[in-house]
């Protein structure tokens, strides 16, 4: 179990840390042994195994935390705090209690002589592989707070990029979620009323009319069976999306959407060029950084573009090539501008201007991604609407007409 402990050491300077052992007594013999008097010796308060489970499903660490963490981090070392220590302040200031397990691992590790790239590689759910990558790296050089440093931007920078997709997409989603809403309140309360009026008159409904009625009886009578059901269609349409066999193909049609696919080939070269730019700037080597960077874009097409990257690297083949091949997925100037960082020698630069274009880029098209989604969401309402309309109040315009000629 861990023991927090205060102890006083050969210099007469008081310490304190953290230690694991069997009990207190463990403590103080690691700690004589350092030439340390202990002066206080506390165990950790344990959480059950079901408190630790229940944390975890119901907490996450979210990318936000990861950005503050290694800025925080990284300015701790450079003032000259040790690693253990600088790990302990963070674990005080935090209150998330995901990422506390995952500082307590950190500390674990550090304290029985791991590096904190193999406490970070214990979660890999937590720190991707760029993340540990660049920290080993930085191990390697010496040089660990300037390379948390260059992560804190690199996570900065994603997290922006996430941030703004998800913002563009966020008006059509409400706007959406709004009109479910709305059909399914005008199915339990709107459509049963005009259902006893065609009922009471026997007026002779349309096949649409009929479909508009049954939904809505069953929406009314059986809400749960309902709701169970359309959730249960949902989550196998998403089941089925999300398939290997379907994600190819879900790949390609947004590669293929006037609009979308623009942003996507922007956001996945921004990506492409920042993760390059950071791993080689930290020291990892060319391959190792390809594979990595495969891992981070989220399209098929752009990763098989990295893998054969990869291979040509190996084959000795430049790197330029091989982007200049796919002016489809990666834009023209993004090959030249690798060729002229590899003749050049300053390709991590040429890869960081080119992220930053990009980035930019990505910035300015969701701006205006509203402005392409709005006639599309008008088409949507329209035809929801003109489909309620032609439904429920065409049946009327007739039983007026009857009634009128009566």
């Amino acid at each position: 179990m861990l023991f927090n402990y205060t102890a006083r050491d050969a210099q007469g300077e008081i310490v304190s840390g953290t230690l694991e052992a069997e009990d207190r007594f463990g403590v103080a013999k690691e700690l004589r042994g350092r030439s340390q008097i202990p002066l206080s010796v506390k165990p950790i308060a344990t959480k059950s195994a079901f408190s630790l489970s229940f944390e975890r499903f119901f907490s996450r660490v979210t990318l936000r935390e990861k950005v503050v963490f290694t800025h925080n981090l990284s300015g701790m070392l450079s003032a000259g705090l040790p690693l253990f220590r600088a790990i302990e302040v963070e674990k005080k200031q935090n209150k998330n209690p995901a990422f506390d397990i995952v500082l307590d691992g950190l500390l674990a590790t550090i304290n029985q002589g791991g590096t904190l790239s193999l406490g970070l590689s214990k979660y890999p759910k937590v720190f991707a592989p760029l993340f540990v990558s660049m920290v080993h790296a930085g191990e390697e050089s010496g040089n660990m707070s300037g390379a948390l440093k260059d992560i804190g931007v690199n996570l900065e920078k994603s997290f922006e990029l996430n941030r703004k997709v998800k913002s563009a997409l966020m008006y059509p989603a409400i706007i959406v979620s709004a009109i479910i809403i709305i059909g399914i309140l005008m199915l339990i309360f709107v459509v049963p009323t005009l259902t006893k009026i065609f009922s009471d008159f026997g007026t002779t409904l349309p096949a649409s009319t009929r479909f508009v009625i049954a939904v809505s009886d069953t929406v009314s009578t059986h809400p749960l069976q309902f709701l169970g059901g359309m959730f249960g269609c949902i989550a196998l349409v998403t089941l089925f999306v999300k398939s290997k066999r379907m994600r190819r193909t879900n790949d390609r049609i947004v590669l293929m959407l006037p609009g979308i696919k623009s942003i996507v080939r922007e956001v996945n070269t921004a990506r492409t060029a920042r993760t390059l730019s950071s791993l080689l700037s930290a020291g990892v080597e060319m391959t190792r950084a390809l594979s990595i960077t495969k891992d981070v874009v989220q399209n098929s097409y752009y990763k098989d573009v990295l893998e054969s990257a990869n291979s040509a690297v190996q084959r000795g083949e430049v790197l330029s090539n091989v982007f200049k091949a796919q002016p489809d997925l990666y834009p023209v100037m993004v090959g030249e501008m690798v060729a002229v960082g590899e003749e050049t020698g300053a390709l991590t630069q040429m890869l960081g201007d080119v992220a930053t274009y990009y980035e930019e880029e990505v910035d300015a098209q969701t701006k205006n991604l509203s402005t392409i989604i709005e006639p599309v969401l008008m088409v949507f309402i329209g035809a929801a609407v003109g489909f309620f309309a032609v439904s429920m109040i065409a049946p009327m315009y007739g039983l007026v007409s009857t009634l009128t000629a009566s």
